[in-house]
């Protein structure tokens, strides 16, 4: 096992590239989208040529501007410095239901207007409530589909995985992915429970968790991450930290998860062997840590492989997709990721890809680098998931199947 160098150098830096227009307008999103997310249904719900009633028209305005006010007000104190966890579960189920009425109200406000329109059907205000109502309809069935599908225990994904470097001796390996976990305001103590309990099942070598386990300190969230502790693996359980772990006190996460009997890999590596074929099991802290301004926190890959043999398949943790770049540089074999959640709500899935190269599963980078990412097995945030459905992941390792031919 191999403890990464914190030292850094400063010669040579190149002075930091301006903000491009993105970035830029990346700063003005958290005042632009509470306006847009709720002025939108507003208008396409109300205004759009329906003519509701006075009293109708009145009350569902004021219930929008409640929404429009409540919303950050609630996400604030809930995530804010005050930390209070029912203004956080308020904020976040508006944020939820916001987004999902504010995608199908564009949606259902375009598409369906139009077909009605061209089928002939109703007058103008006919037509609008029409979508008013489909809107409505559609927004609530979602929102509880969405609720059940982020509550309930993950579904297990299984995939086999062929890593051309892999000795036969640990052809077979499998290897369990549970990552995003969040616990968080809502007390999911008997979900984690459920959770490492399908985990067992698995019968698993390596068992791994790639961060972003709560939202909260770990003496907050103690009770819900708890039940990690009984999480069994044949070769080792390991953990790297996700950039909410920087949020909150990261290294009691750290402190907290090795009392757990989780080897967290913070630019480490240890060694799985049998038969004479060994993997390398490395990982890296989030690409976010260095900037928590933490002591020793810091995503280095050099350090995690020194004194690796560099002709040994490795497999990487690294909580972000984005570190794939890093990772097909060194030629790692297969890197394990989550961060993305899917998307959680669709579309959001959209904006994710800004900023990630993947959002879910096996993708194909330089060479020979895999990358797997997880939609998540818990959820941040919104306590819903539409159309991007949590996973435990089995990911069972193959060696190249060579000929025996004489």
């Amino acid at each position: 096992m191999a403890d990464a160098s914190n030292t850094r150098s400063a010669a040579g830096e190149t002075p930091a590239a301006p903000p491009s227009g993105l970035q830029r307008l990346m700063r003005y999103i958290p005042l632009i989208a509470p306006l847009l997310l709720w002025s939108v249904p507003c208008w396409v719900l109300l205004y759009a040529g329906q003519h509701w009633p006075l009293p109708v028209a009145v009350s569902g305005t004021a219930l929008f501007a409640l929404g429009l006010v409540g919303m950050p007000l609630t996400m604030v104190r809930g995530h804010g410095r005050r930390q209070q966890d029912w203004a956080a579960i308020v904020g976040d189920t508006l944020l939820g239901g916001a987004w999902v009425l504010f995608t199908w109200s564009v949606l259902l406000g375009v598409l369906l207007r139009l077909a009605l329109t061209v089928a002939g059907v109703g007058d103008a205000q006919d037509r609008a409530r029409m979508v008013t109502w489909a809107v409505l309809g559609l927004t609530g069935l979602l929102l509880g589909w969405g609720s059940f599908e982020a509550r309930r225990v993950p579904r297990v994904r299984r995939l086999e995985v062929e890593l051309p470097r892999l000795g036969a001796g640990l052809d077979g390996t499998r290897v369990v992915l549970i990552t995003d976990t969040h616990y968080g305001p809502l007390d999911r103590a008997r979900w984690s429970a459920r959770v490492c309990e399908t985990v067992n099942a698995l019968e698993a070598d390596l068992v791994c968790h790639t961060g972003d386990i709560a939202d909260g300190t770990a003496e907050r969230r103690r009770a819900q991450a708890a039940p990690l502790g009984t999480v069994q693996a044949t070769r080792a359980r390991v953990y790297v930290t996700g950039n909410h772990e920087y949020y909150s006190e990261a290294q009691g996460w750290v402190d907290l998860m090795d009392k757990l009997g989780w080897e967290p890999l913070r630019n480490r590596h240890l060694l799985l062997e049998n038969e004479g074929d060994t993997l390398v099991v490395a990982g890296v802290d989030d690409v976010t840590a260095e900037s928590s301004g933490l002591a020793g926190h810091r995503a280095h890959l050099a350090g995690a492989l020194q004194g690796a043999d560099p002709g040994l398949p490795v497999l990487l943790l690294a909580h972000q997709p984005k570190f794939i770049d890093q990772a097909a540089a060194h030629g790692i074999d297969l890197q394990l990721s989550g961060h993305t959640h899917g998307g959680q709500i669709w579309p959001f899935h959209y904006l994710v890809r800004l900023d990630q190269p993947s959002v879910a599963g096996l993708s194909h980078h330089g060479d020979r680098t895999l990358l797997y990412t997880s939609r998540g097995t818990g959820f941040w945030g919104p306590p819903f998931r539409v159309f991007a459905p949590s996973e435990i992941t089995l990911l069972v390792l193959r060696a190249p199947q060579r000929s025996t031919s004489s």
